[in-house]
């Protein structure tokens, strides 16, 4: 793998990618199947994040971890789902995933949750879209919460959260409006989309602000204790020091 990485540069992937691309784009609108052309854009959207991870070396205790985390991610999805569709905690533990191991090992726990969950669940052309909007979440959750300590805040994250009770709703939504819009040919029905939709965004972003609010602090010791003690997913901060890490959250340095 060391020798392919070294020979090839993704940037010589692009061209024939976006080949690959517009040709299924172009026999799927051809005979209707608009899903086909979304789920293809998804995919090809997330290959980049697995070639950036898969380039980096790590240590088994850090696969581990995000495989420990998807699973408790995967788990918590089940029993919400039946009870109230939408109020679940992962987006909760793929965000704090993204706070405490980085952006990287947040995008890969939501991303394993959104496929693992789904053998439980159900399998279908959504399951791309969620692969990618729960890595989505974790991955930005690590750049808003690394570029300044405040961010690690209860109040931030709450509002971090809620936000992305929407956008990955809105996310999700695509594999709908885009075969509406296809077929109606009209930006009223695709509005309408969105606007039927908004009830259940409305009680994921509640359920963030729930978690976060409730449990995001002592979440986030835990994890960072687990962090500096067996040294897994090391990463600098946006703005410190190279090589120096920040305090863990809640944790007191030795000069104060």
């Amino acid at each position: 793998m060391n020798g392919i990485r070294k020979l090839v540069s993704p940037k010589l992937l692009v061209i024939p990618v976006a080949i690959i691309y517009l040709v299924l784009a172009y026999i799927s609108l051809s005979r209707g199947n608009s899903l086909l052309i979304g789920i293809v854009l998804v995919l090809l959207s997330m290959a980049p994040f697995l070639w950036r991870f898969e380039r980096r070396e790590r240590q088994a205790r850090e696969l581990v971890l995000i495989a420990v985390m998807a699973a408790v991610a995967t788990v918590s999805r089940i029993p919400f789902a039946a009870l109230l569709p939408g109020f679940t905690p992962v987006t909760f533990i793929v965000i704090l995933s993204g706070v405490v191991f980085g952006a990287e090992a947040g995008w890969m726990v939501g991303a394993v949750t959104g496929l693992v969950s789904n053998f439980f669940l159900g399998q279908g052309p959504w399951t791309p879209w969620q692969m990618f909007a729960w890595g989505m979440a974790g991955f930005t959750a690590g750049l808003f919460a690394h570029r300044s300590p405040s961010r690690r805040k209860r109040l931030p994250l709450i509002l971090f959260g809620a936000a992305w009770g929407f956008l990955y709703g809105w996310i999700l939504n695509v594999t709908v409006a885009l075969d509406v819009g296809v077929r109606e040919q009209s930006w009223a029905s695709v509005l309408g989309v969105y606007a039927l939709g908004l009830p259940f965004e409305t009680i994921h972003a509640a359920a963030n602000v729930f978690f976060l609010a409730a449990f995001a602090p002592s979440w986030i010791k835990l994890l960072e204790r687990y962090r500096r003690k067996y040294g897994a997913l090391h990463r600098i901060d946006a703005g410190s020091d190279a090589g120096k890490e920040e305090p863990a959250y809640g944790q007191r340095t030795a000069s104060e």
